[in-house]
């Protein structure tokens, strides 16, 4: 393995946690936009990329967000230089003409709330474990979760109903004091995995 590499395995894997501390040091703009830029190149179904991210930076945004949040994850979050709220967009399938123009799969959609609904949230859910990579692979640490009221937020901040929610992530640099201890046990290969 490459020195390269290894550097970046650590960063994203290898030496990686979830983090509940956070440095007081903002978070610009411009690297959000490298973030999304990363994340945006991981596949989905039909090129669908259903995930919406509203980044929420300023204080007013974060008191929005705050009575909706489980009382374990308020503190964190409220202390954390930005949380990003990751959605999905139920209408997804509109865009699938640029997304996808290499088969009409807009009407592979159109009518089909179940369908879209599943595809949404499962596309979405693989676009937010890509910005999680992309966030450590740009240096940032992050706090992934879930411990909130998905309805609440859903009213709050995606009152049209076009939005879901469907979890939250603290971005930020991350204070080592706030790592609550080593790493979790995680299932071995043999525990979870059969060739056939």
């Amino acid at each position: 393995m490459g020195k390269i590499a290894e550097e970046c395995l650590k960063k994203v894997f290898l030496e990686a946690r979830t983090y509940n501390k956070w440095h007081d040091k903002p978070i610009s703009d411009e690297l959000l936009q490298d973030i999304y830029n990363l994340m945006r190149l991981g596949p989905t179904s039909a090129n669908c990329t259903p995930l919406r991210i509203l980044f929420l930076k300023s204080k007013a945004a974060k008191e929005r967000l705050k009575p909706y949040l489980a009382p374990g994850n308020m503190d964190k979050t409220m202390a954390s230089p930005l949380t990003a709220l990751l959605a999905y967009d139920l209408e997804f399938y509109e865009k699938l003409p640029f997304l996808y123009p290499f088969a009409p799969a807009k009407s592979w959609f159109e009518g089909k709330p179940k369908f879209i609904e599943e595809t949404a949230f499962r596309n979405s859910t693989l676009q937010g474990a890509y910005f999680i990579i992309a966030a450590r692979a740009c240096g940032l640490d992050c706090g992934p979760m879930s411990g909130f009221s998905n309805e609440g937020i859903d009213k709050e901040f995606f009152p049209e109903g076009k939005f879901k929610s469907n979890f939250l992530c603290n971005l930020g640099y991350g204070d080592p004091e706030g790592v609550p201890g080593p790493r979790a046990p995680r299932l071995s290969f043999d525990e979870t995995c059969k060739v056939l």
